[in-house]
């Protein structure tokens, strides 16, 4: 069993609303965020977008002003108090951020694209380093917070912003710093969804993850982050943290699950506990018909049908780069609000899955969540909670 962290405060920010209590409470009653999207396709999808619109940035901050950078912005509010009190605690050179995307500032450049196709040049506030980067997040928190900690972006597609879960716990592990701020934001962009639609993934009705029925996933929007601190209190403590890498295909994953087998075996592992101390799986479940099918046969060969699962996309579209982070944040919600999701759409359930799926909202107490992302590579993680205290 390895060393644990406690979680001391989380901030979402997604189709579910703009602010944490928004979202959680929409989480608890089964309340969908996903709607028609708007952005110009030829072709019908369902989206995840934000409820509300962004504002802009500060005009001091202009280099940074992009989708990404506000919605980055608007999830760190929520964290002010937070972390304004880990920087008199630490100092600001013993606080690391590690985050994840995977669009990072794309759809920025698409529109700098469009620019440049109309008038023969990109518009005049648009700088590619600011604005177009995965790391372009961290020198926008350097410039608006000051972070002088290690600092790192991983780009692993849909694992990318949990798989700073098990950055974050090395460098406290290792005593690079005393408090991590994690998580992930992406935005919604053209390439993506129509790559997506490319592969035959998208669906154009909203996503029924685990059920007979699925037809595909839907894209969404939007930003999870987290402080871990070496001590302190908050709603859960990070216990385990598996990650595996199977490389079976660039898309499809392993048809046996073995990498996603190995992942929540592992982080169970590092938590030293066992699968029927796990109250509540918080799956990956795109809604894709392979995703679902390899998730469920890893889920019961580890757990049976004994343990509570829902797929939360259902609710805000998949997320890509912040679905890890985003997830994770739900499964502290689960534990710090005593509830078990719906698993929206999943009726009804695909009957050769072996799983027990949570088709409506419960209210109960709950200690221990495990949370998986499974991403392209077969680059697949899982992280496992437990109440804080």
């Amino acid at each position: 069993m390895s060393a644990s962290f406690p979680v001391t405060a989380y901030s979402l920010c997604n189709a579910l609303g703009m602010t944490t209590s928004t979202v959680v409470g929409a989480l608890r009653r089964g309340a969908s965020g996903l709607r028609p999207c708007a952005l110009p396709l030829p072709f019908d999808a369902v989206c995840g977008a934000l409820p509300e619109a962004l504002p802009a940035l500060p005009h001091a901050l202009q280099a940074f002003d992009t989708r990404q950078a506000r919605l980055l912005q608007a999830v760190i509010q929520g964290l002010e108090g937070p972390l304004q009190a880990a920087r008199q605690r630490w100092g600001a050179d013993r606080i690391g951020v590690a985050l994840g995307t995977s669009t990072a500032g794309i759809a920025q450049t698409e529109l700098a694209y469009e620019s440049f196709k109309r008038l023969g040049r990109p518009p005049e506030n648009y700088q590619f380093v600011h604005q177009h980067p995965p790391d372009a997040m961290l020198r926008f928190l350097a410039a608006t917070h000051g972070f002088a900690g290690p600092a790192v972006v991983v780009s692993t597609a849909c694992s990318s912003s949990v798989k700073v879960f098990g950055v974050a716990r090395r460098w406290l592990e290792l005593d690079l710093c005393d408090a991590v701020l994690i998580g992930g934001i992406d935005t919604l962009c053209q390439l993506t969804l129509r790559g997506f639609k490319s592969l035959d993934l998208l669906s154009a009705q909203p996503c029924q993850p685990f059920s007979a029925s699925r037809a595909g996933l839907n894209l969404g929007e939007g930003g999870a982050l987290l402080l871990l601190e070496r001590e302190g209190n908050g709603p859960a403590r990070l216990l385990g943290v598996g990650e595996t890498s199977d490389a079976y295909h660039m898309t499809a994953p392993h048809p046996d699950g073995i990498g996603a087998i190995a992942a929540m075996g592992d982080a169970l592992q590092q938590a030293g506990l066992a699968a029927d101390q796990v109250d509540h799986i918080n799956a990956h479940g795109t809604g894709s018909q392979l995703n679902d099918a390899v998730e469920g046969l890893a889920i019961a060969q580890l757990f049976g049908d004994h343990v509570p699962v829902s797929a939360t996309k259902g609710y805000t579209g998949h997320l890509l780069g912040a679905a890890g982070a985003t997830e994770a944040a739900f499964a502290v919600a689960s534990i710090e609000h005593g509830f078990i999701p719906a698993s929206l759409g999943s009726a009804p359930q695909d009957p050769t899955l072996g799983i027990q799926i949570s088709h409506h909202p419960v209210d109960r107490p709950v200690h221990v969540v495990l949370s998986n992302s499974f991403a392209f590579g077969g680059n697949n993680v899982s992280v496992v909670f437990a109440g804080g205290k």
